[in-house]
């Protein structure tokens, strides 16, 4: 069983950085945010717009293409990690992310190829795609989750 799916336009930042507060108002540690998208999508944008939410310096979020994980300092822990180069959930437990999943928020780019390794953790997945003008954002809930403050212009199913 799955949480609700929330779907909105990301016309600019300033909706991109409303998302990202309303994203880390729900977000706790132990949870990971799967974001997916094409390169260029704007997924380290939303992470950088969670991170500060968070309390975290923005300034400090970089794509951990090459690094694999970043650590970013804030109300609590959070653990950046991109799967761009991993090729399984093998190479994702390899970097030890059930431990740095344990006491942190994780925030994950392009989970899909490692999708296999987030089996029984509690994962929000994100969406994010380019549209005219614009970008749009997709995001499916765990269960038993939903965002608090979801605006009245997103589409929820």
């Amino acid at each position: 069983m799955v949480g609700p799916v929330y779907e909105l336009e990301l016309p600019d930042l300033a909706a991109t950085h409303q998302l990202g507060g309303i994203l880390a108002g729900a977000l706790a540690p132990g949870e990971v945010l799967a974001v997916d998208g094409e390169l260029g999508a704007g997924k380290t944008t939303l992470i950088r717009a969670i991170v500060a939410a968070l309390g975290g310096d923005p300034a400090q979020v970089t794509s951990p293409t090459f690094s694999l994980v970043n650590r970013y300092q804030a109300r609590v822990p959070i653990v950046h990690m991109d799967a761009y180069r991993l090729s399984g959930g093998r190479d994702l437990a390899g970097l030890g992310f059930d431990e740095l999943s344990e006491e942190a928020i994780v925030l994950l780019e392009w989970p899909v190829r490692v999708r296999d390794g987030l089996a029984g953790h509690v994962c929000w997945d994100a969406l994010i795609e380019h549209q005219c003008g614009g970008r749009r954002a997709r995001l499916q809930a765990p269960d038993g989750k939903r965002l608090q403050a979801a605006p009245v212009t997103w589409k929820v199913s």
